[in-house]
Order: structure tokens, then C-alpha cells, then sequence
């Protein structure tokens, strides 16, 4: 439409410029001594608009001349910018399809080309790290760092992930302090460095961190939780007075967690503080059953037995059906020398799950008992339910097997 437009101005104008020159008489007289030029106002003015344009022309033609070398810089960093775009994301299609070697590649290639040098060398680190080709990741990670300060993160994330898998968690966790801002990538970084490391008071802090910015769910986060503070228990638990003090900081819902519970009074008790025990033990049972922790409460070295037996007949009414719970009751009054409750309590856990320890918890009576012949027969067939267990596979480890694909080689280069 507009290409239209100038045309009919142009025919426009040149009708007008014809009509006018036709009826225009007027001439010019130009003096220069001894000359005398005359021409018509038509022809001069002919003659001016001819140059006018000629120079113009002429103009234009020197400034493109002296342009040319510019242009030709231009034209060459374009062609640059392109060919390093086009290597970056070849570099990214070939990564995310798991083309390690063409990705490493084209990375590389992206990194001589000087456009998004960080981006190119962490992806080129990223498939060497795949490649099996620690030195070539570490020279990509170095040469990454004298790039741009706004790939500053990414390289470190990337450093800090590559060193994990290794095992490297000291440098994994230098790699990650040098971020002034850690987001939930991050954060979850530093989580498995300081599980590799079992700085377990630093992983609560981030599961706390972590759990605030909703980065776990809340099973996640609380199985996390309950298996670090077990750790720490370990850990912490040097002697009893320790033991005690770490044990008190805890929440009250960390204390009445059956698991942790259980953890905490398996250490009282290999301390020889059976009334600490005993007391989380009940305090945690009362919020919850735990078959584990009921058969810790036989453990529990004290002077009040009858008082335990009473809390555990109690219990039973409760779950009359626990065989844990039934085995407990049986060791206790063994403590006590009841020896037919004892019997009674054993024979009826035996009865509800045939257990190696029950077994032998049953054979011990009877030797106690002075029916060794009995005994005897106990203690072999005790034998024959741990030779059975041993060699039964479990479900969930069968089930894993079958689930479990087979380990694939290392990716070849090319």
C-alpha cells in the first residue's frame, strides 16, 4: 500500500514539474567577465537536481566505503553469536538426551566461541562428569570460574553435586558456602554433604529449613528427622549424663516417637540405666504401641519388677495378641523366678509367631527349669527356625530384585 502511494506522488509530481516547465519562459543570465552565459530556468534547474543527486550518490558511496571494514567486524560477530547459540543448545539437546559425548562437544565449542562461556563449560563438566572423565570436568569446572559472576551459582551447584557423588563432602560443602544465597536446590545439596559427613545437629537445621520452604513432604520430613536424631542418640551418647541432657532437649514429640524411643532406651539400657528406659518407654507406649519397645521393657535392669509386670499385664488387655508384648511378660517373670507364668507367657508368644528368640527365650527356661531334655529339644529346634530365617528370602527384598533394573555400563565416548 505504501509502495502505491509513492507512486502516484511521484507521477504526481513529475505531471506538475512537466506542466509547469512547459509554461515557464523565465531564463537565467549569468555574468563572469569576459562571459556571458544565458540559459533557460528549466535546463538550470535541471541541471542543479542532477547534481544534487550525483553528489548525494557520491557521498553515500565514500561513507559505505569507509563503513565497510565495520560492517565487516559486525557481520562476523553476528556470524559468531549464532554459531555459539546454535553450539549451546546442540549442547543442551544432546545432554538431556543423554548424547554425553556430543554434548561435551558441542559445549566445548560454545566455550571457544566466547558466548554464554559459564552455561557451555558447566555443561560440558556436567557430561565428562557422565563420561567418566574426572580431569576433562575438573579443566571445564576451572575455566568456568573466570567467566561471568552471574554463573557463579551454577557452577557451584554443579561443582557441589559432582563432588557428592563422590563422596567428597568437605569440598562439596566449601563449593556450596560460596553461594551468597542458597536456595532449595542448595539447601538440599548441603543436606546429603552433611549426611555424608554426619554433622547430624546441621542436618536437623536444614530438614527445619527445608521443611519451612514446604521442599519435603511431611512424611518425607519426618522419617529424615527421626533417623538423625537416632544417629545423634549414637553419637552423643558417650555416657549416660550426655545421653541425658541431649535427650531432655529433645521435643516432645521427637521423645514419644516409638523409633527414636526405642533408639534412646536400647542406650540407656547398654548403660546400665534401666530406670531411664523404662520410663521412655512407657511414656512413648502410651502414645502409641510399639512391638519393638515392648520388647525392650525385659531389659530394663531394676529393682522393681513386680511393678513392670503388673504395667505389662496391664498392657495385655490392651493387645492381648502381641507376641513381642507376650515374650516380655515371660522374661520378666523368669527375672522374678515364676517359672509357670514365665512358661505360660512364652509358649503363648510361641504360639502367636515361631521366632528364633522366642525359641531360645523358651529352651533357657526350661534348662532353668531342669527339664534339660526338654531343654535339649528346645535349643535344636531353635536351631533349625535360625537356619530357616537365614535362608528364606524375604518379600520386600525379593520384590526390590525383581523391581531393580540391571546396572547399565558406562556410557562410551563418541
Amino acid at each position: 500500500m505504501r509502495g502505491l502511494f509513492w507512486v502516484i506522488l511521484l507521477a504526481a509530481l513529475a505531471v506538475a514539474v512537466t506542466v509547469g516547465a512547459r509554461y515557464n519562459s523565465g531564463y537565467i543570465l549569468l555574468v563572469l567577465h569576459p562571459y556571458r552565459v544565458e540559459m533557460s530556468l528549466n535546463l538550470l534547474l535541471a541541471v542543479l537536481l542532477v547534481a544534487f543527486i550525483a553528489g548525494y550518490a557520491l557521498v553515500r558511496v565514500i561513507a559505505r566505503t569507509l563503513r565497510l571494514p565495520i560492517q565487516v567486524r559486525e557481520f562476523r560477530e553476528k556470524r559468531r553469536l549464532v554459531r555459539a547459540q546454535r553450539s549451546l543448545l546442540d549442547a543442551l539437546r544432546a545432554y538431556l538426551e543423554g548424547r554425553y559425548a556430543q554434548a561435551e562437544k558441542a559445549a566445548a565449542q560454545s566455550v571457544e566461541l566466547g558466548e554464554n562461556a559459564g552455561i557451555g563449560a558447566v555443561i560440558a563438566a556436567r557430561a565428562a562428569q557422565e563420561l567418566r572423565a574426572p580431569d576433562r570436568r575438573d579443566r571445564y569446572l576451572a575455566r568456568s570460574a573466570h567467566f561471568k559472576d552471574d554463573d557463579r551459582t551454577m557452577r557451584a551447584i554443579a561443582q557441589a553435586e559432582m563432588l557428592l557423588l563422590e563422596r567428597k563432602h568437605q569440598e562439596a560443602l566449601a563449593a556450596l558456602e560460596a553461594l551468597p544465597h542458597k536456595h532449595t536446590a542448595a539447601l538440599r545439596l548441603e543436606l546429603r554433604a552433611v549426611q555424608q559427613a554426619r554433622n547430624w545437629d546441621r542436618y536437623l537445621e536444614l530438614l527445619a529449613q527445608l521443611e519451612k520452604l514446604q521442599a519435603l513432604d511431611e512424611v518425607q520430613v519426618t522419617e529424615l528427622r527421626r533417623y538423625a536424631i537416632c544417629e545423634n542418640l549414637a553419637r552423643k551418647g558417650t555416657n549416660p549424663d550426655d545421653l541425658r541432657v541431649y535427650w531432655q532437649r529433645l521435643g516432645q514429640r521427637e521423645r514419644l516417637n516409638s523409633k527414636i524411643a526405642a533408639e534412646a532406651a536400647r542406650m540407656f539400657i547398654a548403660y546400665g540405666e534401666g530406670r531411664d528406659a523404662q520410663q521412655i518407654i512407657e511414656a512413648s507406649l502410651e502414645r502409641e504401641w510399639s512391638s519393638e519397645l515392648v520388647g525392650l521393657y525385659a531389659e530394663c535392669v531394676g529393682d522393681d519388677a513386680v511393678r513392670r509386670i503388673e504395667r505389662a499385664e496391664a498392657w495385655l488387655k490392651r493387645e492381648p495378641s502381641d507376641p513381642a508384648l507376650l515374650l516380655a511378660l515371660g522374661r520378666l517373670c523368669a527375672k522374678q523366678r515364676l517359672w509357670g507364668k514365665a512358661r505360660t507367657y512364652i509358649e503363648a508368644s510361641l504360639s502367636l509367631e515361631e521366632s528364633f528368640e522366642t525359641s531360645m527365650a523358651l529352651a533357657r527356661l526350661l534348662d532353668e527349669m531342669g527339664e534339660h531334655e526338654a531343654a535339649r529339644l528346645r535349643f535344636a529346634r531353635s536351631l533349625e527356625i535360625a537356619e530357616a530365617q537365614l535362608t528364606r528370602p524375604r518379600p520386600n527384598a525379593v520384590a526390590l530384585k525383581e523391581l531393580r533394573p540391571p546396572l547399565l555400563p558406562a556410557p562410551k565416548q563418541g
